[in-house]
């Protein structure tokens, strides 16, 4: 039998093809490389928060406000300047473990 409240866990992974985005709520908190599975502390998107996405149609690109899907392009929101990542694999929940392995 499932769970039928509320979903109350606050982190989720963004994963494009090289780069996992850890997001708590909606602010980026974590980043590390694939590759190296190390945690960048300069990432750019670290701090940034996770606006939506942008979607990319045959006709032209659609910004998105909902939390972005498989295929879609992750937009991160700074007031000087905004990210964009490649395009999202996936989107997991990370087990507690990891999330208490985030950097300050």
């Amino acid at each position: 039998m499932g769970y039928d409240g509320d979903d109350r866990r606050v982190h989720r992974v963004f994963v494009t093809r090289n780069t996992e985005y850890h997001v708590r709520r909606a602010v980026c908190v974590a980043v590390r490389p694939r590759a190296t599975g190390a945690w960048d502390l300069a990432h750019p998107a670290l701090g940034r928060t996770l606006e939506g996405a942008l979607r990319l149609q045959r006709h032209g690109v659609l910004p998105v406000a909902e939390t972005p899907e498989p295929g879609d392009l992750i937009y991160f929101r700074r007031e000087e300047r905004d990210l964009i990542t490649s395009r999202l694999e996936r989107v997991e929940r990370p087990e507690r473990a990891v999330v208490e392995a985030y950097p300050p």
